[in-house]
């Protein structure tokens, strides 16, 4: 476990350049979630007796960085007594400092704010599967790792097993190998409605008057000497209900093409 440092968290940013971000970054989203668009918390009970490092929080992704900034909301606000409520900002004033989230490397490099936001807590990472904009087959990049199990030595993570905004993409193995060789508390994170309320970026309001959620699940029960990384991921992916059994328009598709194929075999 990497030895923790007062003044600095994990990977050298000082406390007090994080804090000022965090009241910034905060105070400047804090209407898009408490104004323009009411952002409802739910299951932060959950988040109140976890330990301080360790504790892997896996989400399905709708924006870029809105996604993120709520759970910074939510973080700050279980940090200061606040449950299931975003009300009160002044849990700004002491935020959750070791929070870390896993983050695309190309997405973070782009403009000054993506940079401001990985001072936040990014670990950044490059996916092996894609890479601006094209396909690509590369090896994962072993630091990566280690830093993401450094960041969880040291506080809590989040991180998004499926690495993109679309719905219903298919989990990647990485998530789940991790979880077997570390071992953390997993919570489940289950968005809705940030796709719809912001832009891709998550930087621009899009549309006012929508109730975006942040569900907050119980830990995982994972038998960490029993279950394998796909059986870890398949139970992932269900928790953020991200699997075709949750797709209401894949099911549609399917019975559409069923009730086709019965047609089909009766008139003939």
């Amino acid at each position: 476990m990497a030895k923790k440092n007062i003044f600095t968290d994990a990977f050298g940013t000082p406390y007090f350049l994080k804090r000022l971000i965090i009241f910034i970054l905060g105070f400047v989203s804090y209407r898009r979630f408490n104004g323009f668009n009411k952002l409802k918390i739910t299951g932060t009970e959950h988040l109140v007796d976890l330990p301080d490092s360790n504790v892997l929080f896996v989400s399905n992704h709708q924006t870029y960085f809105a996604d993120v900034a709520a759970m910074y909301h939510a973080f700050c606000a279980v940090n200061n007594g606040y449950l299931n409520t975003i009300k009160n900002p002044i849990y700004l004033l002491n935020p959750k400092i070791d929070f870390y989230y896993v983050a695309a490397e190309e997405t973070m490099n782009k403009g000054i704010l993506p940079k401001i936001f990985k001072i936040a807590g990014a670990v950044t990472v490059k996916r092996t599967w894609r890479a601006e904009g094209k396909n690509v087959n590369r090896m994962v990049d072993m630091s990566e790792v280690d830093n993401i199990m450094k960041a969880l030595d040291n506080g809590w993570v989040a991180t998004f097993p499926q690495g993109t905004t679309s719905a219903f993409a298919q989990g990647r193995r990485g998530t789940a190998k991790l979880v077997k060789n570390q071992r953390p508390i997993v919570i489940p994170i289950k968005i809705n409605g940030f796709r719809r309320a912001f832009d891709k970026k998550g930087l621009r309001v899009k549309v006012t008057g929508v109730k975006p959620t942040m569900e907050f699940k119980r830990p995982l029960e994972i038998d960490y000497d029993k279950e394998n990384a796909h059986e870890i991921l398949l139970k992932i992916m269900t928790a953020i209900e991200q699997t075709e059994d949750f797709n209401v328009l894949h099911q549609y598709d399917e019975e559409l093409k069923a009730k086709k194929t019965e047609q089909k075999d009766s008139d003939q």
